[in-house]
């Protein structure tokens, strides 16, 4: 197995809502595992970085080549690649980017909560390049937008720490967070530090994101994972999901939080590689160096 590396410095990508800057950087991404795989791409949730799939990737990533990449604002990515007023659309762009920068053509895909939302619009809208897809704790409309624009709002007024203050209840359940994992520590310092703009502007996208029309363009063999004490994304999200997506498998892991990945890695492990096992979706997506 190779080792990860880091990108992000250079490459074609989409700036702000829409403007193209071709010296622009890319999202920031790891890659990890052996060429010649085939590609997984795994999405973050709003305030988590490329941490948040720590648990997954060791084993992943002696299957598949692993490529995980932050959201603007949050890790390593610049808060200026998603420009206030951005969309899912925009963000599904900046993934395109930076897998075509690594000559990929066709790929696996799971995300978690907003991660997820870009991997069903990337299905949906981009069909030929999504062998399968896995949505955790995710959904195709992530409430009413005026908690999403109080949110962004909140945020470039005051920085991230009111939402970092809050996190963990949203994020895990209690027994969870009183048993002292590191993880909730860890995750939160990463929330306080994400850059207030690109946490405000993926606000923007959750408040304008509606995919309950794309769900049906979906074909891509797609398994949908919940939480059931999710409070973030209740279990009635992922259930309209696995109905709106035809043939989509729905897997609820009792005693689980929004970040599923974190509080269940064992369980959503299991899931995602009896889901992407690679003699059941082909070879087409094969890692190709770019």
């Amino acid at each position: 197995m190779t080792g990860p590396r880091s990108g992000g410095a250079t490459g074609r990508r989409a700036r702000g809502a829409g403007r193209r800057d071709t010296a622009a950087p890319l999202l920031h991404h790891r890659v990890e595992g052996p060429e010649g795989r085939p590609v997984l791409v795994l999405g973050p949730s709003l305030g988590t970085t490329t941490a948040v799939w720590d648990a997954q990737v060791p084993a992943l990533a002696q299957v598949f080549r692993v490529v995980r990449w932050d959201l603007p604002g949050h890790g390593r990515s610049p808060s200026w690649l998603l420009g206030a007023g951005g969309t899912v659309a925009h963000l599904a762009r900046l993934v395109l980017d930076v897998v075509d920068a690594l000559g990929v053509a066709r790929f696996r895909y799971a995300g978690l909560s907003l991660g997820g939302a870009v991997g069903t619009w990337l299905a949906a809208r981009h069909p030929g390049r999504v062998d399968a897809l896995a949505l955790v704790c995710t959904s195709a409309r992530f409430g009413a937008p005026v908690r999403w624009r109080e949110r962004a709002a909140l945020v470039r007024a005051e920085g991230t720490e009111p939402v970092a203050g809050t996190a963990a209840e949203r994020w895990f359940t209690p027994e969870f967070t009183a048993g002292g994992d590191p993880a909730v520590r860890a995750l939160t310092a990463g929330l306080r530090a994400a850059e207030p703009a690109g946490y405000a502007a993926c606000c923007d996208v959750l408040a304008a994101l509606d995919l309950r029309p794309e769900l049906a363009r979906v074909t891509a063999p797609t398994l949908v994972v919940a939480g059931r004490n999710d409070v973030a994304t209740p279990p009635g999200h992922a259930r309209a999901l696995a109905d709106g997506i035809a043939d989509a498998a729905l897997v609820e892991l009792p005693r689980t939080g929004h970040l599923a990945p974190v509080e269940r890695p064992e369980a959503v492990l299991a899931a995602l590689l009896a889901h992407f096992a690679p003699a059941a979706h082909g070879p087409g997506n094969w890692y190709s160096p770019g």
